[in-house]
Order: structure tokens, then sequence, then C-alpha cells
């Protein structure tokens, strides 16, 4: 199995070119809106672990979102929906198309070689949105439909829950993996039997110093250690 990280939330930079339209913005650059927080950390530490390529997004999610398809209308922020149609293009053009495509070469690239891929999708969310308290620590997104995607997620939660019973985890939560993401317009590229997408998410109350004392250094050790175990028992 070719283990692929990706990282659509990487980076809370705006390019200069385009910092004019977040004059504004200067709260939402430093909140969830606009960066995974311990995503990028995470994916890296993933890579090294696992000796394995990383694609990171080297832009805010409140330029253009990296993990929403084009015809999202959520795909350009409340900052940026209102450019006109050639400035979009351009922005799709320099950042969006070249992330994906990085990421599609890898994948096409074992693809071609008769490898079976896992890509996963690292991300966080924040621990309340919109005054909801979100109730896990982990999830772990996946279609349904697909059997090695659902089985590898199934064999993965126990051993990220631990002996210690630490953390909680999550199927489908807190979002659907079948609904629009990067991992969903993969599926329509590859056969389940060739491309299993995973959306790991972090909660970010795990990698905050307050109030919880555990750190992302440990949190990280467990995914890692986790998904050694899960692989190792897969092959």
């Amino acid at each position: 199995m070719n283990l692929i990280i990706s990282c659509e939330h990487a980076s809370s930079e705006i390019p200069p070119d385009y910092q004019h339209l977040f004059q504004d913005a200067e709260h939402d650059l430093i909140t969830h809106k606009a960066i995974d927080f311990g995503a990028k950390h995470l994916a890296e530490a993933l890579s090294d672990a696992f000796k394995c390529p990383c694609v990171l997004a080297k832009t805010s999610r409140l330029l253009i979102d990296f993990n929403r398809s084009l015809t999202n209308r959520h795909c350009f922020s409340d900052y940026t929906s209102d450019l006109d149609l050639a400035e979009k293009q351009c922005i799709i053009h320099t950042y969006y198309t070249p992330y994906r495509e990085a990421v599609e070469a890898l994948i096409h690239e074992a693809v071609q070689k008769k490898q079976r891929v896992l890509h996963l999708s690292v991300h966080s969310f924040t621990p309340i949105l919109d005054g909801v308290i979100r109730d896990a620590d982990f999830g772990l997104l996946y279609d349904p439909t697909r059997t090695h995607e659902k089985s590898l997620a199934y064999a993965w939660k126990p051993h990220l829950v631990g002996d210690d019973a630490l953390y909680r985890v999550r199927m489908n939560y807190p979002y659907q993996g079948s609904s629009d993401g990067f991992t969903s317009a993969l599926r329509k590229h590859y056969a389940p039997d060739a491309y299993v997408g995973i959306e790991l998410e972090l909660n970010q109350r795990l990698v905050m110093v307050h109030p919880n004392p555990e750190s992302l250094t440990q949190v990280t050790a467990r995914i890692i250690q986790s998904l050694q175990r899960v692989l190792a028992s897969a092959l």
C-alpha cells in the first residue's frame, strides 16, 4: 500500500497580491476560519514516520479552499467570492490547480504501478462551532459505500482509542466523508480497489496548551503508532 499525505488547510498565509482584500480580516486570519491548527505538524510528522510524500497547501482557505470543489459556493470565502471571473481564474490557476495536481500526480503514479493508494487527508476542527461542543477527539471520514475505506477506518479506530481509552473517536464526524471534499473528488477518478481516501480530523482542543494538558507531540505519537499497527495488520 502506497501512503500519500495531504493537508489542504496547512497555512494561514495570504499572498502579497491579495492582502488588500483582507484588511478587515485580522481576527479571522488567526482563527480556525483561516487554518486547521496542528494539521501541518501532524501531516509532516506522519510523512517523516512513514517516509512517504506529503503535499501541503501554501495559502489560507480564506483565499481559496483546496478541500472544496470549484462548483462549491464556499470554495471562495467571503473575502474573495465577489472577485470577478478573471481574478478567480488567476487564483485557481496559480494556487488551487497546482496543489490538487501535485497530489493527483502522486496517486496516478502509484496506481499506474498497480499499487493501492492510501491517501490520508489531514485536518483539524474547532472544539466549538456555533455554540455546539464537538464531542470527539478524532474523526475518521470515509465513504461507507467503499469497502476498503470502511474496513480501514474501523480497524484504525480501536488503535486510536487505545487500551487506556484516552481518546474518543467518531466515524464520519464532524463531517460526512462522502460530502464534498478532496477525497470525494478523487474517488470519482479511481476505483475502490486502487484508491482508499481517509480524512483524519483532529480536535484542536488537543493541540492547545490550555486547558488540555495533552501536547501535540503526544497526540501525534498516538496517531503514528496506531496507524503503524493497522497498516501492519492489513499487509
